[in-house]
């Protein structure tokens, strides 16, 4: 079980729309689930977008903002998450995030707690994707990227959108230290290749998904799905990018477990 955190630049690079296919395809275990939780300090756009408003503002991050002064924040957390699986089944789980930018500040109190409810949860059998959108992987909601396993810093694979990136990856690396696993995840519009943007911004693509906006829509807008959807191009992409995550996230666990011990009663390097 894993914390992975989702970041963006400038523009438009497809944050949450990576991030709900991710949610969509995560592989889960019987008994496990996956919560997507949408931590835009910009504000939230899966309530009017995938959802298309019909829970209005009745869920989200700013009810965990007065739930916080309360002293309600983990009770209050499990009442504000929101099925997004057709079948009911309550194992891919989404925390709208917030419907006014102006609400960011009544969160500042609340993204060190959430953090720390995000990494003790994983014993529950829950990973958690968060969706930091442009800003939310710096000021006072950095904390959420400091202590997630992955930060994704997500990019289009066009001029403009790469070299916002580049700023990113470079403050990103300095917030979060050598502790946590930085990647990028590519969505694949413009001219460079994976191996390129990798040479070029010195970090790995950890998975590229394909510019498909029709089947984009359907994550960000609640679209009416095309044919072949769930087999599709984007939907294939992000099964395989889930897995690399996964992967990923075991890696930076082996990197940083501690070195095992001597077996009791026996001596290093020799046989009994």
């Amino acid at each position: 079980m894993a914390v992975i955190a989702l970041a963006g630049g400038l523009g438009a690079p497809g944050v949450t729309t990576s991030a709900m296919a991710l949610l969509m395809t995560w592989p889960l275990a019987e008994g496990h689930r996956v919560i997507l939780a949408e931590a835009d300090p910009d504000g939230g756009a899966i309530l009017p977008g995938a959802l298309q408003g019909t829970l209005g503002n009745t869920h989200g991050l700013r009810n965990l903002a007065i739930a916080a002064r309360q002293g309600q924040l983990v009770e209050a957390f499990w009442r504000q998450l929101v099925d997004v699986t057709d079948a009911g089944s309550r194992d891919r789980l989404v925390l709208p995030g917030l419907y006014d930018p102006a609400h960011s500040s009544a969160m500042e109190p609340v993204w060190q707690p959430l953090a720390r409810l995000f990494s003790g949860i994983e014993g529950h059998g829950h990973d958690v994707l968060v969706d930091l959108g442009r800003r939310g992987a710096f000021g006072p909601s950095a904390v959420l990227a400091q202590r997630a396993d992955v930060v994704l810093v997500v990019a289009r694979s066009t001029l403009r959108s790469l070299q916002s990136a580049q700023v990113r990856l470079e403050a990103l690396r300095e917030s979060v230290g050598g502790s946590v696993e930085v990647g990028m995840l590519l969505v694949d519009e413009g001219p460079f290749s994976k191996e390129e943007v990798r040479k070029t911004l010195g970090v790995p693509v950890t998975a590229v998904l394909p510019w498909q906006p029709k089947e984009a829509r359907v994550l960000s807008d609640g679209a009416e799905q095309p044919r072949r959807f769930e087999s599709g191009a984007l939907m294939r992409s992000a099964r395989s990018a889930a897995v690399r995550v996964r992967e990923l996230v075991a890696m930076r666990r082996s990197r940083l477990a501690p070195p095992a011990g001597p077996v009791e009663g026996r001596v290093v390097g020799h046989a009994r």
